[in-house]
């Protein structure tokens, strides 16, 4: 007699958000979803604290920056202490350099902009769930101007027919014709979907394309791997 297939992976999420009708929108689409399960819910920083205390293992944590009574940088603090395995993945309106950079340092593996739909919220935490590092495209060109910015400090330019600097020490396998235009359109800002309308591929084929590409270059993050590809020359088509 033949077993029957193992169901589809759950994942347990949480959501701290203190404004009302956003928590409530997320909370029905992760529940409408087949393959997700609303751990709890939390609208402070002092109800998510105490939620994290008491709670079972969490997958994915949603989690808001300006809270009413304090800093979500501190539930992530609390969610690294307690479930290290976790991922975290920011949803504010803050789109600062300094709100992002110190979620990041935190252990941040996703930033998003409050300006996606609840459904398009519960694609991105499959997509953070799959090893994908889901963020918006204007914060991402901010990261990317800031590494850009710190690169250059201090360095005097190499002649225009310089070959880059670091080309020669790659030792990795190389990336095809193909990751290295979707690498290319990641360094642009663009969205998984917007990847996948350019390429008119689906996203599922986009997302095996990016996690080639981090196994590839050994990274984890869509800023790593446009630094990575800013040193090699991949994102400069060949002419």
């Amino acid at each position: 007699m033949s077993s029957s297939p193992n169901p589809p992976e759950t994942i347990r999420v949480a959501v701290v958000e203190d404004d009302s009708a956003c928590r409530m929108a997320l909370a029905h689409a992760l529940q409408a979803a087949p393959d997700m399960r609303v751990q709890w819910l939390a609208c402070s920083r002092a109800e998510a604290l105490d939620e994290l205390a008491k709670s079972e293992p969490l997958d994915v944590l949603v989690l808001d920056l300006g809270l009413p009574d304090g800093s979500g940088l501190d539930v992530l603090a609390a969610l690294r202490a307690r479930w290290p395995e976790a991922m975290a993945m920011v949803s504010t309106i803050f789109g600062d350099e300094e709100n992002v950079l110190r979620s990041i340092e935190a252990g941040a593996m996703g930033y998003l902009l409050k300006d996606l739909s609840a459904q398009a919220l519960v694609e991105e935490i499959r997509s953070l769930r799959a090893g994908g590092s889901p963020i918006n495209p204007m914060v991402a060109r901010k990261l990317l101007m800031k590494a850009a910015s710190l690169g250059h400090a201090g360095t005097s330019p190499a002649p225009p027919s310089a070959p880059p600097a670091q080309a020669s020490n790659w030792s990795g396998p190389p990336l095809s014709a193909r990751e290295a235009e979707v690498l290319r359109l990641v360094a642009r800002g663009y969205t998984v979907d917007e990847v996948a309308d350019e390429l008119n591929v689906s996203r599922h084929t986009v997302r095996t394309f990016v996690r080639r590409i981090y196994d590839k270059l050994q990274v984890s993050s869509r800023a790593e791997a446009v630094r990575e590809g800013e040193r090699q020359g991949w994102l400069h088509e060949k002419g």
